[in-house]
């Protein structure tokens, strides 16, 4: 009988029933020395089954096996990680440094919903607008950057809108807290601007180290022809667009003189810019202006703002901002008022450059003459008879006093005035002819050609018949001949009721252009914008030109032949006539207003 197994014995071990038992046991033999016996006739002795090592599930593998990775990284090898971070860490320190250092921080004011932010930029960006940099002490500063491949002037609307984004750069450079406001910008100095030119300089900008022959040309100076650039570069300029939105030509002209006026003041050098003048080229009107002894500057040097930029660039769209700011830098003197000293800087600026192209201005002296002589010829014993010049306005510009305000003074009022002069004349002369009449000469200069045809009115005489405006009557009764076969004219019209800003905007096109409003702003469209999108002809810029050589004839003979002047102050006519007839001539009352008992104005500032 065999012996039975006591399962109590404490060296007894228990195999699972998984277990493959042949292969554990002939490991065991083979562990132990002995050779294996075929699995038909040998049998494994009970004790080697019982007391064998825990049987393995598999062979040993001859490659090892792949660790798996831990979940925790600084379970491993914690120095590596702590390694890596430092030297991240330094790097990243190293790089601030250096960028503080040798590098500058751009940031760019941008519009958005009327609000304007501050966006970080690493370079400069690709469109004209303030910037601040932080120069090598970290202080911040701010300039104007204006991309070197823009064309110069720049459009009225990207002026406009950079005048917006100076006033809030000045703003937020400045301790005070205060409203964008021009007072800001009246500060000198205050509000830590760099010009553009000490920025590349210092580095602060790219430096723009170009070739004279390599720099960019664009922009028409007026006057500056031929090779320039033997000139030095101007140290301080300023430079004047005739772009505007509005249509009159006497606005221009007393922005442009007032402006030449402080650029003398302050020691500037001063171009005339007439690229995209309404009326043409400058030189069909007038004669070339006092060209200054240097060349203008680069073109991204000339900005519009702020006012102590040492090259600025004035127009229609920064002048009621950058000139006031100017004015206050000129030291004044206490014995005038700020009337005679506006007055003086726009005198300045007509002396200079008033003068009429060859052709007008010889007409204009032997018209003149021709008015004297008449004069003389009709002289008393005691002097020439008196000359008065009549200057009337109609078409958009009303005038100031309250009850004219809505339509046009009465001829009946500049007539009046014409006859007290008369008689104040003969009382200091205190002599008449024979008959006890008073000889005299009226002159007359309207832009409505339905003045000179009233009957209170027709008999004056034009101050000059070298370019007369004509009346849609007019041309209708020119082309009226009925032995002449006429082609069709779809529409005509003329200069009655006076000059109109979308008469002069629709002036040389067709009526299927259906412009004659243009241009007007719409909500979508700014009226900088519209006017820049008007694409004029040769044609209609002659036609324009017409039109302002016949003013500017207008205002010289009634000032060279005229004793006394009438006129309305609300017309920008009437202001000129006031600076031809000088400040002291205003005085003696050889200007008279008969709008109101307002004196002398000049730009509305």
């Amino acid at each position: 009988m065999p012996p039975q197994l006591d399962l109590s014995d404490p060296r007894l071990l228990v195999i699972p029933p998984r277990m493959n038992l042949r292969r554990a046991a002939s490991y065991n033999l083979l562990a132990q020395g002995q050779d294996s016996a075929s699995s038909s006739s040998s049998q494994l002795p009970l004790s080697s089954l019982l007391w064998s090592p825990p049987p393995s599930p598999s062979l040993p593998s001859l490659v090892p096996r792949r660790k798996r990775a831990s979940s925790n990284p600084f379970s491993r090898r914690p120095s590596r990680i702590v390694r890596f971070l430092f030297y991240l860490c330094a790097l990243s320190s190293l790089a601030y440094l250096l960028v503080r250092l040798f590098g500058r921080n751009v940031s760019s004011l941008s519009l958005l919903e009327d609000e304007y932010n501050m966006v970080a930029q690493d370079d400069l960006p690709d469109f004209p607008t303030p910037i601040v940099i932080d120069d090598n002490r970290g202080r911040s500063k701010w300039t104007v950057s204006i991309p070197r491949n823009y064309r110069f002037p720049l459009s009225m609307e990207t002026y406009s809108e950079m005048m917006g984004h100076c006033r809030e750069a000045a703003i937020r450079q400045t301790s005070e807290s205060a409203s964008p406001s021009q007072a800001t910008l009246k500060k000198h100095g205050f509000n830590r601007f760099i010009d553009v030119a000490e920025a590349e300089k210092t580095h602060l900008l790219p430096s723009s180290d170009i070739l004279p022959s390599k720099r960019s040309r664009s922009g028409n100076f007026v006057g500056l022809g031929g090779d320039v650039d033997h000139l030095p570069v101007c140290q301080s300029s300023m430079t004047y667009v005739l772009e505007s939105t509005n249509a009159g030509i006497g606005h221009a002209l007393m922005s442009m003189w007032t402006s030449y006026g402080i650029a003398k003041e302050l020691g500037k050098a001063f171009f005339i810019d007439d690229s995209r003048w309404a009326y043409g080229s400058y030189t069909d009107i007038f004669q070339p202006p006092p060209v200054p002894k240097c060349q203008p500057p680069l073109r991204h040097h000339i900005l519009p703002c702020p006012a102590e930029a040492r090259h600025l660039v004035v127009s229609n769209t920064n002048a009621h901002e950058v000139l006031p700011a100017l004015v206050a830098t000129i030291e004044s003197n206490d014995k005038i008022t700020e009337t005679q000293r506006l007055f003086n800087l726009a005198r300045a600026g007509y002396l200079a450059m008033f003068k009429l192209n060859t052709g007008d201005e010889t007409y204009t002296d032997k018209r003149i003459h021709e008015i004297l002589t008449k004069a003389q010829t009709s002289a008393t014993s005691s002097g020439n008879a008196p000359v008065i010049g009549l200057h009337i306005r109609h078409g958009d510009r009303h005038p100031i006093e309250f009850q004219y305000k809505d339509t046009y003074i009465p001829a009946e009022v500049y007539l009046s005035k014409v006859r007290s002069l008369i008689e104040q004349h003969y009382n200091q002369t205190a002599d008449t002819d024979n008959n006890g009449a008073h000889d005299s000469i009226t002159m007359l200069a309207s832009d409505d050609p339905n003045t000179y045809q009233e009957d209170q009115l027709s008999g004056l005489l034009p101050a000059q018949d070298r370019i007369q405006l004509a009346s849609k009557d007019n041309i209708e009764d020119a082309n009226n001949d009925p032995r002449v076969l006429h082609h069709f004219v779809e529409d005509t019209f003329g200069w009655e009721g006076g000059f109109f800003a979308p008469i002069f905007w629709h002036l040389g096109s067709e009526a299927k252009d259906n412009s004659a409003n243009a241009p007007a702003a719409t909500p979508y469209l700014s009226e900088y914008r519209a006017v820049s999108r008007l694409r004029p002809s040769q044609q209609t810029l002659k036609l324009r030109s017409l039109l302002g050589r016949a003013y500017m004839m207008d205002l010289a003979v009634l000032s060279g032949a005229s004793d006394k002047v009438v006129c309305a102050v609300s017309a920008m006519g009437c202001r000129i006539l006031g600076l031809m007839m000088g400040w002291d001539g205003i005085q003696a009352g050889t200007w008279i207003n008969v709008d109101g008992d307002y004196g002398w104005r000049g730009l509305d500032l």
